[in-house]
């Protein structure tokens, strides 16, 4: 087993964490027995191979998790690996709700990472869909067949970008809403810039 080498700016996030400080200490210490590289990526102590993300610990206020990144193409004999929501296609969460669980699943955790390195170190991909493949609401539809220049626009963002703004806007239940997210988005998208940007 190679050293385990901390990252300071995981030891600061830890330090300050309240609700589920115990539990990513020892979710921590797992992912470092795996010889995986630690450090801190979208605020959340990230842990890698190479360049390859594999894991990552997060907390939100019911549950902590362990986040693998090629969780969709990972084995699960144990049922434990979560998809958040159904737009996910690429990540599965191991979800938990107190210290004594984690401490129960030691092996079963281990041998998961041990499967997502596994998967990085076989090169496999994630096929996503495409954004022909997510809905595009009528309203939607309607607006960019009414302003071309807005189709163009549209059409020259990413597919990430793309497909952020047809969850968004698919995800409003009634037609005014839809119009009103669309209207509000327009302008970033002729700005060529995401949802979030």
């Amino acid at each position: 087993m190679a050293e385990r080498k901390t990252n300071s700016r995981v030891d600061a996030i830890l330090a300050k964490e309240e609700k589920w400080g115990r539990e990513f200490e020892v979710l921590r210490n797992i992912a470092l027995d795996c010889d995986l590289s630690e450090d801190l990526k979208w605020g959340c102590p990230c842990y890698s191979l190479g360049k390859a993300n594999v894991v990552l610990i997060h907390g939100f206020k019911e549950y902590c998790a362990y986040l693998f990144f090629k969780g969709a193409l990972m084995t699960d004999p144990d049922g434990i690996l979560i998809q958040q929501t159904e737009n996910v296609q690429a990540a599965r969460q191991i979800r938990f709700t107190s210290l004594e669980q984690i401490a129960g699943m030691e092996a079963t955790l281990k041998d998961y990472i041990h499967k997502a390195i596994a998967v990085e170190k076989a090169g496999l991909k994630v096929e996503f869909k495409k954004t022909a493949d997510f809905a595009m609401p009528d309203e939607f539809r309607d607006r960019l067949a009414d302003d071309p220049d807005l189709s163009a626009a549209f059409d020259a963002l990413t597919p990430g970008r793309q497909k952020a703004y047809l969850l968004h806007f698919a995800s409003a239940k009634q037609a005014k809403t839809r119009e009103a997210r669309i209207d509000k988005a327009a302008p970033r998208i002729l700005e060529g810039k995401g949802l979030d940007d």
